[in-house]
């Protein structure tokens, strides 16, 4: 999956992950969609819906009128491939580097440093 997706393709992605009951109805994503004040034309929505289909991102299968959309990355998979990209983009692949941003950039809450320390220790017992 080296394909980018448009911040617009990201938004559709994120409501068909989310949705956990099986395949995403158009007339589900269009409700969603608009419930986070994205009230995109039919057209566009369907332009968007076609581009990850083809990209790979998503299976589209016509039921009687209906279409169904199943994601075919997970959230998690494409989390990790964006995120080794950023990585090797921004910091050349040194994970130190954002790591240490985040902390003397103030981006953490505690909580999230804490966390994130618990998460090191674990690793390292192993």
């Amino acid at each position: 999956m080296s394909q980018k997706i448009s911040d617009a393709e990201l938004e559709i992605m994120k409501v068909i992950w989310a949705n956990k009951e099986g395949p995403t109805l158009f007339a589900y994503l269009t409700d969603e969609l608009a419930s986070k004040g994205k009230l995109w034309q039919k057209n566009t929505l369907i332009t968007l819906l076609n581009r990850l289909v083809n990209k790979g991102f998503l299976k589209a299968k016509k039921t009687g009128r209906r279409n169904e959309y199943t994601p075919l990355i997970s959230e998690t998979e494409y989390q990790t491939v964006q995120t080794k990209n950023f990585l090797h983009k921004i910091y050349e692949g040194n994970a130190k580097g954002l790591i240490s941003n985040l902390i003397s950039g103030d981006l953490l809450t505690d909580e999230e440093y804490e966390e994130l320390k618990k998460i090191l220790e674990r690793d390292r017992e192993k």
